[in-house]
């Protein structure tokens, strides 16, 4: 582990998290506001312990071992699913580990990761990007070494399956599948082949390419037909001349001169554009709509069992069909956004983007939903299937970075001046103000509040109750401590 012994991170981790799971030598100094607190949680089996306001808190739920400094320093480990993380700064630097499978980076420039492929043989990466890229293996067939643009090879990054390339521009090669690109001076020269196909490109002066037709076999093990085509342009993007789906129940042939004119002719679709792409005209006669824009992409009107669109950007735009529907005014004022496919019934509403955004989602067959609010920077709401719930105020990033664990873990205590949670099937929540300046927990049967360092504790279990002041227990005038 590149940041130490993990034997004595778990070790730090463990003594830490004493605290969260109930081991304090006073119980009543176990509630002294931003000082250092401890209690229950409210979504989750297990307990967390906070101390000196934002800048502590460590957590224990399930197997899972969590303790953090933010926003300098966050360490979680989970034993029964092998993994550990580390952020140090987050996003500057990370580690993750799952199993055999690990990942450290620094400002996603440099980066060390390794781990075991399905065959057992292991890997290890080295990354400056985009300058050096290394990679050892016990398969020494995947071995690899790039200094770019100098001279290398590297296999799966980069989206591709390998590249290799000397004196980058001058030449470079690519493979993805079985499709090969040569590059010379890219990339202004270009010879490609594979999976039936072959081609040339002289850029930006002329270029051809052609495809066989091929045959797949699907998912299911069902021969599928891969239409072939023909594809040339001469002085780009003045001409294109375009031949595809050669050999299938949809062939298509289009010819354009951009900016001029695009025609499209198949017998599914048809489309023609004047000025493009300002001007066109689409007849979908397979998805059964007619479709003008003019000019686009302010102006679209579309009609058909398939679509309805009614646009004059950025005034106002209608547009739906059987599973999708968008409207918006005053873009980006307003937008709303449905997709209604069983059983998912998904919306989403914002206004000015990420100042309120309002997302549900609806499985219409249970009937269960859960839903987010943001509003920024003053709040972000959520709600899951389960009817858990939590609320936070403030919200200065988590709007714009949804749902990034990140972000959470490392930055949101700073600004979490206020927290709300509740958890309907247990009956328990919880609601804190400035780092528990202010706290109270309550379950089915108890109650906890404690206000001001701790100075004002009460507690409620059935029907016993204590208070205590200045941490000190204030009797019960009848006999029992109160």
């Amino acid at each position: 582990m590149p940041f130490g012994s993990n034997k004595f991170v778990g070790r730090l981790c463990a003594s830490l998290l004493m605290l969260a799971s109930g081991a304090c030598a006073d119980e009543k100094f176990s509630h002294a506001g931003p000082i250092y607190n401890r209690f229950q949680l409210t979504l989750d089996f297990g307990g967390r312990a906070e101390a000196a306001g934002p800048f502590f808190y460590a957590e224990e739920k399930d197997s899972q071992m969590t303790w953090a400094v933010p926003p300098l320093f966050f360490h979680e480990t989970d034993p029964a699913i092998e993994h550990s993380e580390c952020n140090f700064l987050y996003p500057l630097m990370t580690y993750e580990k799952y199993g055999a499978e690990y990942r450290w980076q620094l400002i996603q420039l440099f980066s060390v990761a390794g781990g075991k492929n399905p065959d057992d043989s292991a890997n290890k990466q080295f990354t400056i990007f985009p300058l050096y890229f290394q990679q050892r293996s016990t398969d020494t067939n995947e071995n690899y070494t790039a200094l770019f643009p100098i001279y290398g090879h590297i296999n799966n990054r980069l989206f591709r399956d390998k590249i290799f390339f000397i004196l980058f521009p001058i030449y470079g090669q690519t493979q993805k599948r079985d499709v090969v690109n040569d590059n010379y001076f890219y990339p202004f020269f270009n010879v490609h082949h594979g999976d039936g196909m072959h081609g040339w490109q002289f850029w930006p002066f002329v270029g051809s390419e052609h495809k066989d037709i091929t045959m797949t076999t699907n998912g299911f093990g069902d021969v599928e037909t891969v239409g072939g085509y023909d594809r040339s342009f001469v002085l780009w993007p003045f001409y294109f001349r375009q031949n595809n789906g050669i050999g299938t129940d949809n062939p298509e042939k289009f010819r354009a001169s951009i900016p001029f004119y695009a025609v499209s002719r198949s017998p599914m679709r048809d489309s023609a554009s004047v000025l493009w792409p300002f001007f066109t005209l689409i007849d979908d006669r397979e998805k059964k709509y007619r479709e003008w824009q003019g000019p686009w992409p302010f102006v679209i009107y579309a009609r058909g069992d398939g679509k309805t669109t009614s646009r004059v950007w950025p005034f106002f735009s209608r547009s739906h069909n059987n599973e999708l529907e968008s409207d918006s005014y005053f873009w980006p004022l307003y937008q709303h956004h449905r997709l209604h496919a069983d059983p998912l019934d998904r919306q989403r509403t914002r206004v000015l983007f990420y100042l309120y955004d309002d997302t549900t989602e609806k499985n219409t067959e249970t009937g269960a939903e859960k839903r987010r609010v943001d509003m920024l920077p003053f709040f972000t709401y959520h709600r899951d299937f389960n009817g858990n719930s939590r609320l936070q105020i403030l919200a200065l990033i988590e709007p714009v970075l949804p749902d990034n664990p990140g972000i959470e873990h490392n930055w949101s205590p700073l600004w979490s001046v206020w927290r709300a949670e509740n958890n309907p099937k247990t009956g328990a929540s919880s609601r804190s103000l400035l780092w528990n300046l202010y706290r109270s927990d309550k379950t089915s049967d108890s109650k906890k509040i404690s206000l001001l360092f701790g100075l004002f504790q009460y507690q409620s279990i059935g029907e016993t109750n204590k208070l205590r002041l200045f941490y000190i227990p204030v009797p019960d005038p009848r006999g029992q401590e109160k």
